[in-house]
């Protein structure tokens, strides 16, 4: 092969390449962008009622829970959105599970990781004079060292996705403010939960606002969920509480990130 072959074979390899990425590039830029959310919890109640919510917005959706095979409406769901709904193991007290699950999903992107699992220990527990301790180990174990860990252990998902959240569903309970309006010697364990959960949620949004991750909570108000059972006062219903708190998600970024927003768009007082 002559010198002026080998330029025009070099040439049209050159030529090919750039055309394929070009093609590649093109294709990519136009299939829209899926995003991912991760939900703890997502058998029941809040957690489902986003689970629902977001397929039907064409979300792809993680939802873990204690045992999905017992998850029936989970299950039911995944008939409905085969390949938008995976649906995991997880407990978020067993941090072994946890770690195996960020690297059993590595490389696959979570734009909102929305920490969801909570338990309240219930209110005959933490009466004071007849604290049940363990109890209160339990709760804390879910409600505010849980989140923690999923977030450290799916901070590269996180980091590798678009939209870039980190989201805890807290509650008013947790505001102590709000405490002083509505009186102590009532529920030790879960407001203690939630203020500390806040405080650890907010630690990490002033430290991952420079790596372009947004952290945030949100107050679903009181739902009438399982979780409520008994409560003597209105309920909110859990479509309303969650389509409220979607809203409120999409508007928390790296600006207001810490941001602790209730039902109603407005802030929750610390």
């Amino acid at each position: 092969m002559n010198n002026l072959s080998k330029l025009f074979t070099n040439l049209l390899t050159v030529t090919l390449f750039v055309g394929l990425m070009f093609n590649d590039q093109l294709r990519s830029e136009s299939e829209p962008y899926t995003p991912t959310t991760m939900i703890t919890g997502a058998n029941r109640g809040i957690g489902l009622e986003f689970t629902k919510q977001y397929l039907q917005k064409g979300w792809k959706v993680i939802a873990t829970c204690r045992t999905p095979d017992r998850a029936d409406e989970l299950n039911n769901l995944k008939k409905n959105y085969p390949d938008h709904l995976s649906i995991m193991q997880l407990d978020v007290t067993d941090h072994n599970r946890i770690d195996e699950l960020a690297l059993q999903l590595s490389g696959i992107p979570v734009d909102v990781l929305l920490n969801n699992a909570g338990i309240s220990g219930g209110s005959s527990n933490q009466i004071f004079g007849t604290m049940d301790y363990k109890v209160y180990e339990d709760v804390l174990a879910v409600n505010t060292i849980g989140p923690l860990k999923m977030a450290e252990a799916f901070y590269p998902h996180v980091k590798g996705s678009q939209l870039k959240k980190i989201i805890t569903v807290s509650s008013s309970e947790g505001s102590i403010e709000t405490a002083f309006k509505r009186g102590g010697g009532r529920l030790f364990f879960y407001r203690s939960s939630k203020t500390a959960l806040n405080m650890l949620m907010v630690n990490l949004a002033l430290q991952l606002k420079s790596r372009g991750i947004a952290v945030g909570m949100v107050n679903p108000g009181a739902t009438d969920t399982d979780f409520m059972t008994g409560l003597p006062f209105p309920m909110r219903k859990p479509e309303v509480a969650v389509a409220d708190m979607i809203r409120n998600i999409e508007n928390i970024t790296v600006e207001n990130t810490a941001a602790y927003i209730n039902y109603n768009g407005k802030p929750v007082p610390w």
